[in-house]
This record gives C-alpha cells, sequence and structure tokens, in this order.
C-alpha cells in the first residue's frame, strides 16, 4: 500500500535518471553502469544531459576504449569529478574489451571489481539492464526508508541490507525508481513535505524536524 500511495504521487515528476536513460534506449549493462558512474555526487538534472551525450559518441565499450581519458573528461565536465570519473569508465571499456570480449556479464562481483564501482551502481546497473531482484540504496532510498521507520540502519550499505531481509523481491528494482523522485519533491531531507505526504499515517517520521 506505501509504494503503491508513493508511485501514484510520483506520477507527475521526472523519472530517475538511470531508468530515464534507459527508456530514452540506453539500457545495455555498460551504458547503465556508465551512467551511473557518472551520477554519482551529481543532480539527475545534470546527469542525463551528459550521459546522454557522451553515451552519443561511445555507446559501446570498444568505441569508448578508442576515446582518450581527457576526451571523456571533456565531454563530462558538468558532472562532478569529472577526471576520475573519465579514468573509471576509460578503464572499465579496456578491461571490458580485453577480458570480457567486448560485452560486460551480469555478474555483481565483477561490476564491483572495478575501482569506482560500489553496491549502489553495480545494483542500479544489474536491475535495469540484466532484469535482476537487485536494491540499489542511494541517499533518498537510505533516508526515506529509515525516515518512515520501515528500516533501522545507520548506513546506505546498512539499509540495503535490511532491506533485503524486509522488502518482498518483487518491488527491490522499482524501490529506486520511485524513492528518488519521492525523496527529492516530498521526503526531502529537510523541511519535509509532511502535511501533504499520501503516506504520512504510516510513517514514523523518524528524525524529522521542521516539517512543512
Amino acid at each position: 500500500m506505501v509504494l503503491a500511495r508513493v508511485r501514484e504521487s510520483t506520477r507527475g515528476f521526472a523519472d530517475a535518471a538511470m531508468f530515464e536513460l534507459a527508456e530514452r534506449g540506453h539500457a545495455s549493462l555498460f551504458e547503465q553502469l556508465v551512467g551511473c558512474i557518472l551520477s554519482i555526487r551529481t543532480r539527475d538534472e545534470v546527469t542525463l544531459p551528459v550521459a546522454l551525450r557522451l553515451l552519443a559518441q561511445a555507446r559501446t565499450p570498444e568505441a569508448m576504449r578508442q576515446l582518450r581519458p581527457e576526451r571523456i573528461g571533456a565531454l563530462i565536465r558538468p558532472v562532478t569529478f569529472p577526471e576520475p570519473k573519465a579514468g573509471t569508465i576509460h578503464a572499465i571499456a579496456t578491461r571490458t574489451v580485453e577480458e570480457f570480449g567486448g560485452e560486460l556479464p551480469c555478474d555483481a562481483q565483477v561490476l564491483q571489481s572495478f575501482k569506482g564501482v560500489g553496491p549502489k551502481c553495480a545494483h542500479l546497473a544489474l536491475g535495469i539492464a540484466c532484469g535482476q531482484a537487485r536494491i540499489s540504496v542511494d541517499i533518498h532510498v537510505h533516508r526515506v526508508t529509515n525516515r518512515w521507520g520501515y528500516v533501522r540502519a545507520g548506513t546506505p550499505e546498512q539499509t540495503l541490507a535490511a532491506l533485503e531481509a524486509v522488502l518482498p523481491r518483487a518491488h527491490w528494482v522499482e524501490l529506486n525508481r520511485l524513492l528518488v523522485p519521492f525523496g527529492k519533491h516530498v521526503c526531502t531531507g529537510t523541511q519535509p513535505k509532511c502535511s501533504t505526504c499520501p503516506v504520512l499515517s504510516m510513517c514514523r517520521q523518524v528524525g524529522v524536524r521542521n516539517p512543512r
């Protein structure tokens, strides 16, 4: 019931960037992983157009490998930490070609073996591109589910483990898709819009200060 209400309340908001990227035809595992790397500490409003610009130039590991890291860095300049991210993306493309024949396997351990790729990006990419039941916990998923009192965890990693223990698998991928816009527009970090929240009656408002 909670997610159904959240789903209805977020219909008018922009989709989370990686899901929108997939809707625009960039649904391969490599493209999703690249997009998620770009999104780290970067707003969706910046991530999506930057990802589209980069992938218009190189959407396969082989094509990305042909670009120099400096060129990748220039293409992704608006995101945070463009130089390190450019190096990470180029290294992933190169290793994908050399070790995996140009196609990333749908394997969480392989993805997390790349420098700069943690559970959040690995799980999000695998959920969208490979159809695997994976929970991706970003700051919004972490904040909202703990604020509800659905889980009690101090870090995103702990929230991931807690959610895996209690959330039905059918909702694992959708959770990120729903709670990113919900966390950005309703259950915000400061002054959440509790007075108009569709799930207020089911929320424990853990740690809420100065709600609107």
